[in-house]
């Protein structure tokens, strides 16, 4: 029903590294995505755009792509719509109640009736008195309890707003939380192994997704998967190692770094700019802003090492890569930028090295081992070698190594 924030970014971006990681580890994996395209925030602003809540849905589904293709997030297997799947979210319902889990009342809303559920509140650590006390909402008279919540909502007379023929009385809409059960069941099962989603999502949505899954299918749906455990994202998250802190912390605030870094990017540009405006004075654009890029770098390396927070690192990370893309674009108009790989580069500066010391490959390799069992033997004569050779052969090493961690 708009355009998508931080947040939403945020959630997808995670939810992209884990899906390569998982493929990367060699995992067949079915990502699907549902877009809730029916629901009150929607009809709710179809005044303020003058659009019908399908349309105003879909534009926006739209430029959501238009978005996490900017963020070069990968598309999911499945990705589906609420609308296309009334039917399957209806036979959940007749289900819940058919197993006593849900009850209809006057006027054609149907309600999940809490009590009904072992361990309610269990994933979110919600006391069932306490999701009474907070109810803020007019209380419902028809509700058995006042935290039961809907499952089916009938339409009202005096709203533009999609309904469908239903079981329960002329026309309704599905209430936000069991579009996920029933089209996470039909396209996965109602057993999976991971469920994605924001951390303000647990209560109530997930916990209440968890409760009509368990409801329609079995008391052990939603809680166990063909591996033993459903994994939510953000559990998940958390149980991973530091390396992941970054996608579970506060987002920083801008430091002095990252505001340098800023500060730094704005700078080549507009000296570009005007290099390039003072008759193509090609000859000076490589000098002030890049050298205190270059001084920059130089110093996050340093800080880098010493910073403990990994939100901390990934925000000068960040920076740094902005800084590159930067000078890149300089580089590229000027013709500098070389197509080659880094290790590419490395390996042909390696090469012209060996040939100034006059070595071949074989040659370096026969070279390092005589010195390297000369070295073990203590035969120090054989092993020493004269200051300039010795530089040479350093440098090759340091290109090999560096060589080896790119490939």
């Amino acid at each position: 029903y708009d355009l998508s924030h931080i947040g939403h970014a945020r959630a997808s971006v995670s939810l992209d590294v884990l899906y390569r990681h998982l493929k990367r580890l060699g995992y067949q994996v079915k990502y699907v995505r549902n877009f809730t395209d029916v629901n009150k925030k929607i009809i709710e602003r179809t005044d303020k755009y003058k659009e019908k809540p399908l349309e105003l849905s879909n534009r926006f589904c739209e430029e959501y792509w238009v978005d996490m293709d900017a963020l070069h997030c990968l598309r999911p297997t499945d990705e589906q719509r609420v609308s296309g799947h009334i039917d399957q979210i209806i036979k959940m319902v007749e289900k819940i109640i058919e197993n006593g889990f849900g009850y209809a009342v006057e006027g054609g809303d149907v309600f999940f009736s809490v009590d009904k559920l072992t361990d309610y509140g269990k994933l979110s650590g919600q006391v069932l008195e306490h999701t009474r006390a907070g109810e803020r909402v007019a209380v419902d008279p028809r509700k058995r309890n006042l935290a039961d919540f809907a499952l089916w909502k009938a339409a009202k007379p005096d709203e533009e707003e999609p309904s469908w023929e239903s079981p329960w009385g002329p026309r309704g809409r599905p209430g936000w939380h069991i579009e996920c059960s029933a089209m996470s069941a039909e396209y996965l099962s109602p057993r999976f192994d991971i469920h994605g989603g924001g951390a303000d999502l647990i209560f109530p949505h997930h916990e209440y997704e968890n409760a009509q899954t368990r409801a329609a299918c079995g008391e052990d749906a939603g809680r166990e998967s063909s591996s033993g455990a459903l994994y939510y994202v953000y559990q998940t998250l958390q149980d991973l190692d530091d390396a992941l802190t970054p996608y579970r912390d506060a987002m920083p605030e801008d430091t002095e770094q990252t505001a340098e870094a800023k500060n730094i990017v704005d700078k080549l540009k507009s000296e570009f700019d005007a290099k390039m405006a003072d008759d193509l004075n090609t000859v000076h654009i490589l000098q002030g802003a890049y050298q205190r890029a270059l001084e920059f770098i130089n110093a996050s390396i340093g800080e880098l090492k010493k910073m403990q927070s990994y939100a901390e690192r990934m925000s000068l990370l960040v920076s740094l890569f902005e800084i590159e893309k930067a000078a890149r674009k300089v580089l590229d108009v000027l013709g500098l930028l070389n197509d080659l790989s880094c290790a590419e580069i490395l390996n042909e500066m390696k090469q012209k090295t060996l040939t100034r010391a006059g070595l071949s490959e074989e040659g370096f390799s026969q070279k390092m081992e005589e010195r390297t069992m000369a070295r073990k033997n203590k035969d120090f004569k054989k092993s020493f070698l004269p200051k300039k050779k010795k530089e040479i052969l350093r440098k090759v090493i340091r290109l090999e190594q560096s060589w080896k961690l790119e490939e």
